[in-house]
């Protein structure tokens, strides 16, 4: 196979991971609001291993977001702050601290707390649009937070123990 194919490939698989692994939160009803815990949203340090994970992670976030019952809007604005977050990530892979890429994760962090708690609270409280902003910012953020530094952090610690898993993410 091509490096091209490859790329694709790599694209399309983690597309699908992210999409299952949110349609299954939802089902605990934890994927979707102003409360989240998106298990798909650990796979957010895959771009720190392979520029692959930019579109896979974008294209999985509009599937999954194409498949909720929240306002469509949601398909562009979610999916653009995951793709802000992964270009981000993947520019900065190399900024450690300690040998471990704290900066990184803190992409989908802000992105989806800016741009998902400004969606939420435009369409729950348009009238009273900054106190909505700042409480649905922070209940994202802390979900995302949640999720980044404890099943990212672990997937990365993971991903470079498992020589073999490394090699067949990695680009």
């Amino acid at each position: 196979m091509n490096k091209k194919n490859v790329f694709i490939t790599r694209a399309a698989a983690i597309a699908a991971v992210y999409a299952v692994l949110t349609l299954i939160g939802a089902v605990f009803g934890l994927s979707y609001g102003g409360i989240q815990f998106r298990f798909s949203e650990a796979l957010c340090v895959l771009p720190l291993f392979s520029a692959s994970a930019v579109p896979g992670l974008t294209v999985g976030c509009v599937i999954a977001n194409i498949m909720s019952s929240v306002n469509p809007i949601d398909t562009v604005i979610g999916s653009f702050a995951t793709l802000l977050a992964a270009v981000c990530t993947r520019k900065c892979r190399n900024i450690t601290v300690k040998g471990f890429p704290l900066l990184s994760l803190f992409f989908p962090v802000l992105f989806n707390a800016l741009f998902v708690g400004a969606e939420i609270a435009f369409f729950t409280t348009p009238d009273a649009f900054l106190a909505g902003f700042s409480l649905n910012a922070l209940t994202v953020g802390i979900g995302e937070a949640a999720v980044m530094y404890t099943l990212g952090a672990a997937l990365v610690t993971f991903i470079r123990k498992n020589k073999r898993l490394g090699r067949l993410i990695a680009d």
